[in-house]
């Protein structure tokens, strides 16, 4: 009697363990890309221009809040992608100065945010579709989330070093 409860029971086993070999948690989906994550219509909340000279030697005031001056306040930017989430164009909306290209197109530096220390991921802009002109290059410096806020940052620079920087803070706009 005791090897067969012994014999029931290793049956029993065997039975559970080749049964949870399959664990069935819904249809594969691809993961979200930064793409995702970027492509829309995003309103400024904050424009801040950063004097990298004067910061990096400690002198003040080096910065200065630009969003209300300029009609800056009316900045918006749309980032467009195709149906396969691939970038396309990208355009500033509002009267404001341009700080870089007001229209073009885009791409990202990487899918997805890096996990090494890398840097911030980079949105280049181009004058072209085939995006073989490279007008500028924005850092993504915050990435949207469920608080929908990103952040973008624009540097200026000459002989390899920076000398001015807008920080932009964008709120998505449904």
């Amino acid at each position: 009697m005791k090897r067969k409860s012994i014999y029931g029971l290793a049956v029993v086993m065997y039975l559970m363990t080749i049964g949870c070999d399959n664990t069935e948690d819904g249809n594969y989906v691809d993961p979200i890309t930064l793409y995702e994550k970027v492509n829309g219509n995003w309103g400024l909340a904050n424009l801040k221009m950063v004097d990298d000279f004067a910061k990096a030697n400690k002198i003040e005031p080096s910065e200065q809040n630009l969003s209300t001056y300029f009609n800056y306040e009316d900045f918006k930017i749309k980032f467009n992608v195709d149906e396969k989430m691939n970038p396309t164009s990208y355009e500033v909306l509002g009267d404001v100065p341009p700080l870089f290209a007001p229209t073009g197109f885009w791409e990202l530096s990487s899918d997805f945010q890096p996990t090494n220390a890398s840097g911030p991921v980079r949105i280049y802009l181009y004058s072209d579709a085939q995006k073989t002109q490279k007008t500028d290059e924005l850092r993504l410096t915050s990435v949207p989330g469920n608080n929908d806020e990103m952040e973008l940052q624009l540097v200026h620079s000459s002989g390899g070093s920076a000398f001015v920087s807008y920080v932009f803070k964008l709120n998505a706009i449904n």
